[in-house]
This record gives structure tokens, sequence and C-alpha cells, in this order.
């Protein structure tokens, strides 16, 4: 328990809000700063009254703020009316916006070679009882940790650590190592070392790895296994997602869905064993948001 208060406290203390950085921030009430948008880019303007709309800012005269839509309609606002402007990720299909998946550095429980960002992070459950976190601490390196809300009346509380490291970006090709150890497990530690491959872009990809699985139950115990996955969008707020896992006598093939939101996502899908002699298969819920941190 005591280790789990630490890494808690340590993950708060990666991001400080000073109270001088508060200070410096601007009252809620004082209009943003605006200035046109920079060649490719596209923003979300969010108006007093709740409007939103997605574009860019094309020209800034004054008071007055020319807004260009994706579908190419112009809205001229006054700056006052402005709650903010602020750039997303994401790109037009057939005129219409289709906005970044907020989780696109897993899959279902396997991570893409895809890398957050410094400042970003997400908070999410598993399967509604194995919650974890996980924090960019620069462009390309990230760490996490989960424990389960159900575990054994024993003194020691089981936890895992995710840290990862991108060792590849491209503009189709991301490629990244990790660990998965998984601690106080019984009377020993098990996990495993990764290395993962994601060719294509966020809406539709391909992910390959290979693994060795460790143990250290009295003896190092290993072996190796490998994983293919997939993801594709089928609609705006809509992404098909499969996982799937070989090893020596054995293997778990999973396929579903992503409902995709601003921040939040949601994985509805089905695990069926490999190498049984029934035919089985397992519900599949995981629930993400993702976080910015400045």
């Amino acid at each position: 328990m005591t280790r789990i208060r630490a890494l808690l406290i340590a993950s708060s203390l990666l991001f400080p809000a000073t109270a001088d950085a508060a200070q410096e921030q601007p009252s809620p009430s004082a209009p943003p700063a605006i200035e046109a948008a920079q060649p490719g880019e596209t923003q979300e303007l969010v108006l007093r009254d709740g409007t939103r709309a997605y574009g860019r800012v094309n020209r800034v005269d004054g008071e007055t703020v020319t807004f260009l839509t994706t579908a190419g309609a112009v809205i001229e606002v006054s700056q006052a009316e402005i709650v903010s402007v602020r750039p997303i990720e994401g790109r037009i299909v057939r005129g219409e916006f289709y906005r970044g998946d907020p989780n696109p550095t897993r899959l279902f429980f396997a991570p893409t070679g895809r890398a957050l960002k410094r400042g970003e992070g997400y908070v999410g459950v598993y399967e509604i009882v194995l919650p974890f976190v996980q924090i960019g601490l620069t462009d390309r390196i990230s760490f996490g940790a989960g424990t389960p809300l159900i575990f054994g009346g024993g003194s020691e509380h089981p936890f895992w650590i995710t840290p990862k490291v991108q060792v590849l970006s491209s503009r189709n090709t991301d490629a990244a190592v990790g660990v998965m150890h998984f601690m106080n497990v019984g009377d020993g530690q098990f996990g495993i070392a990764y290395g993962v491959v994601t060719k294509g872009g966020t809406d539709t990809a391909v992910t390959g790895g290979v693994g060795y699985a460790y143990s250290r139950y009295g003896e190092n115990d290993g072996a190796g296994v490998a994983m293919i996955g997939g993801e594709h969008r089928v609609r705006r707020g809509l992404k098909l997602i499969t996982e799937n896992y070989v090893w020596q006598g054995g293997g778990i093939a999973t396929g579903g869905v992503r409902f995709l939101g601003e921040r939040f996502s949601t994985d509805l899908g089905l695990v069926v064993p490999l190498g049984t002699d029934d035919m089985i298969a397992f519900p599949m819920v995981n629930f993400v948001w993702k976080f910015t941190r400045n």
C-alpha cells in the first residue's frame, strides 16, 4: 500500500501547478488572444451562446474575427463573444470534420507505436475493476501505473507499472518499446517486455508486436508472445478494433468497437481464448478519459 501511495505522489509531482503559474493565468472573463491560424491548422471556435464551429481563423481586424468553417461558410464575430479558439486534431471527410481519436496510443489492451505528448495523459479502467493512468513525461517517454479494485485479503496490494519509449516517429510509421511489470502478486513478480510497430494513420492502421513474457517465482521462466491488431474508423464517432495474441500452446482473439468523444472513449468487445476444447467468449468493457496539462 505504501508503494501505491508513493506512485500516486510521484505522478502528482510530475506536472506541479504552482501559485505563481496560477496567478499568470488570465481571468475567466478576459477575452482570449486570437491570431490567424497557421497553414494546415484546424481550429475549434466556441462562442458564448454555445455555438461550436470547426475551421480556421482567417483574419483578425481589431475586435472582429473572421472564421472560415470546414464547410466553406464565413463567420464574422466580435472577440468579446468568443469563449475559446484552439487547435484540434482531425480531418475533413466529405465536408464533415472527423475529430481525432482521443486514445490513439493503445488498442484494447496493447500499446500502439504512437506516443503521448509531454503533458498529455489518460485515466481509464479495464473491465470495470482495473483502473490505470498513463502520463507523457516527454514527447516520446511516458509512464503509467494501475491496480485492481478487487484483490485478495493479503497484506500486499498488487499493482503494475507501464513505462514506454517511442523509438521511431514518421508520417505513417511509429515504433515503441516498453514493459508491463506486475508486482506484489503472490510471492513473485512477472510481466512482459515488448516492442510494437504501427503502420498507418490514426483512422486506419495495423499494429504488430513481439514480446517476452517473464516470471520470477523461484526461477526465471519466460516465453515469447506475438501480437497483431488493427483499427479502422467507419464513422465520425465509431472505430472497429481487433487485437490478437499467439504464444506456444495458445492465444487470444479480440474484436469490437470504440466509441469516440472529444476526450472520452468507450471500448466494447469480445475476448475469445484460443487453443481450448470449448469455444468461450468473454465481454470486454473499457473506459478512458484523456487530459492535457500545459
